[in-house]
């Protein structure tokens, strides 16, 4: 009988659990003895499923660690679950959508000036979104426009450029196998997946931006380096004051009263936790906004909505979901904290992608995405990376997501 030898990467995942332990340890690691007999407490415990999440990826739960009690247990379990969909050579991309805050003068003006797809469908975003603007967000977007910071504009804005990469992705035979949106950044996703039809989105998103922005100000929106535990910690004696999105382990946003907000940046600073405060009119995801909400449900409930046809990953539910996206839910995402980390983890785990794309006007969410899913996880491009990004970026991206660019898709074609 031929002997057997060990899994190479079964091998790798046992060396490398080996040497991590061995630090915590301070001393040899035995591969066959329960790690509990050996001194790991609960604490260490947790810190090794941390590493292993940054280092791989979400392939194990917290409670796996002692389901598989040893070195060899462990690496055997990490190893069988390592089918990172990148060795088939298929790829799979999901498509993550910015949310309000990406937005800037200029928005993807160099993709307008060079894509032929691009604008056409920018302008037909555009062209849904006029009736309810009242001008021209292309106009506003490309000349520079200060407004655009103005939730009324914003967030249509933001939902135009978004439809618009979104559709030349698909376009070019780039189909997700999963979407996912950042608090507006639904909106897209939701029409990218089928759920909303443009008329619908472009109205939906139009009229929700306007009735924010006319909201009393008095409230603000504060990033912090806190784990979600800290700020509820903070936030005991601030009843203003509440969670407005988790975008990982510690970058929790606080959303609420001013006065609030100053308080537990003190306390923060004195924690030496980082801190800054966001430059937006109002508290959105809080409970300041449910004075529009009876308004903007009443518009929103008069509109079908279907379930997506596309795997859609809500970050009001935190999970993947097939609920029909019509006037109930999109009145719940208005107060709704966005729960991106654990859903963006999710995603990762269960739609296993080799590419993530993040569909906005510049860079925000794949560095979240690249820490969550450490060296074997998927690899993370942006559609647009600011003003400047043009045809040729955006050709680059759809050879790395293995499709051919068309001709047509530049300016002059």
């Amino acid at each position: 009988m031929s002997e057997q030898h060990p899994d190479p990467s079964e091998q790798a995942y046992a060396a490398w659990l080996r040497e991590r332990l061995e630090r915590y340890r301070g001393g040899p690691v035995d591969e066959d003895v329960p790690l509990t007999s050996q001194g790991l407490d609960s604490v260490a415990a947790l810190n090794l499923y941390g590493d292993i999440e940054e280092e791989f990826g979400p392939l194990l739960d917290p409670t796996d660690l002692w389901e598989y009690p040893t070195v060899s247990a462990l690496a055997r379990c990490l190893a069988s679950r390592d089918t990172h969909p990148g060795s088939l050579n298929q790829v799979r991309a999901a498509f993550v959508f910015a949310g309000q805050g990406a937005q800037h003068p200029f928005m993807a003006a160099g993709l307008y000036r060079e894509h032929t797809a691009y604008r056409t469908h920018l302008n037909e975003a555009c062209e849904a979104l006029l009736p309810y603007t009242g001008l021209s967000v292309v106009d506003m977007m490309l000349g520079g426009d200060l407004r655009i910071h103005r939730t009324a504009f914003t967030q249509p804005a933001v939902f135009a450029v978004e439809y618009a990469m979104g559709r030349c992705l698909e376009d070019a035979g780039v189909l997700p196998v999963a979407v996912l949106g950042h608090g507006i950044g639904e909106f897209a996703a939701a029409t990218v997946a089928g759920a909303l039809t443009l008329d619908d989105a472009a109205k939906l998103v139009a009229l929700r931006g306007a009735f924010m922005q006319y909201l009393p100000s008095g409230g603000g929106m504060m990033a912090t380096c806190a784990t979600p535990e800290e700020a509820a910690r903070l936030m005991r004696n601030e009843p203003g004051v509440g969670i407005g999105a988790v975008n990982a382990a510690r970058a929790t946003v606080l959303s609420g009263d001013d006065a609030g907000l100053e308080r537990i940046r003190a306390a923060l600073e004195a924690r030496g936790i980082a801190c800054r405060r966001l430059a937006v009119t109002h508290a959105f995801h809080s409970p300041q906004m449910e004075p529009m909400v009876p308004r903007f449900e009443a518009v929103a409930r008069r509109l079908p909505g279907t379930a997506a046809r596309v795997p859609f990953y809500s970050t009001v539910r935190g999970r993947f979901t097939t609920e029909p996206l019509y006037g109930p839910y999109w009145a719940e995402h208005i107060t709704a904290p966005v729960r991106f980390a654990e859903t963006a983890r999710l995603l990762l785990d269960q739609q296993t992608p080799t590419h993530v794309v993040e569909i906005g006007p510049r860079t925000i969410l794949t560095p979240f995405v690249r820490r969550m899913g450490g060296t074997a996880g998927p690899v993370c491009l942006s559609a647009c990376r600011g003003p400047q990004t043009g045809a040729l970026h955006f050709a680059d991206m759809l050879v790395e997501l293995g499709a051919s660019p068309f001709a047509s898709s530049f300016a002059g074609a």
